[in-house]
């Protein structure tokens, strides 16, 4: 796992759609947008925040993580649009033991439903594999997240099973969690990206 391709200098991902880069002070709106929004956590380990305070704070834990070399938060954009922030997409859980990082993401309730997510998950699949030279991506989706399961089997994720009662998210106490998976032999040999993620 190469991690000075993401910790050296934060990475701008882009593809001809998206472009994924650093969530700054700037983008504080559409962050409180997402976040003080109820129904996009529902099915994640986040509790929403009605405090735009609170939510301008985050930014700065992002890039404490980020030195840290723990998590790194993209945030999602369009290319025809880099000033709107429409979802967050991120990496953590480096395992460099198991050559393993764990992913998560979640959008603006206005942008659901326009493949957002999904092309935002391609394109850092690809970043992962390909330039990170990681082994295998995972992500954990609650039973009933239906539009996260498909993002993931879109993109040729796999499903491995069911976590009983296996961790302890925020505001919803101990759950059940599915967790879909994918290895870099699976991506090389099945997924020959059209494209390379651009690194800036």
């Amino acid at each position: 796992m190469n991690m000075e391709v993401v910790f050296d200098q934060f990475p701008v991902l882009r593809s001809g759609e998206l472009v994924l880069r650093k969530i700054e002070e700037q983008h504080l709106d559409e962050l409180f947008e997402i976040y003080s929004n109820d129904h996009v956590f529902e099915y994640c380990g986040i509790i929403p925040k009605h405090n735009k305070l609170t939510v301008k704070s985050m930014i700065g834990h992002y890039e404490r993580d980020y030195l840290k070399r723990s998590r790194i938060k993209w945030g999602i954009f369009t290319a025809e649009d880099e000033t709107q922030l429409l979802g967050i997409i991120e990496a953590c859980e480096f395992n460099q033991k198991v050559n393993m990082v764990t992913i998560g993401y979640f959008l603006a309730e206005a942008h659901w439903g326009r493949g957002l997510a999904s092309r935002a998950v391609a394109l850092l699949t690809e970043f992962l594999f390909a330039q990170v030279q990681v082994n295998r991506i995972q992500a954990e989706v609650m039973l009933n997240n239906e539009p996260s399961k498909k993002v993931l089997l879109k993109n040729g994720y796999v499903k491995e099973g069911m976590l009983r009662q296996a961790a302890l998210w925020s505001g919803k106490g101990v759950v059940d969690l599915e967790i879909y998976s994918m290895l870099r032999e699976e991506y090389m040999k099945v997924l020959q990206p059209d494209h390379e993620a651009l690194i800036l």
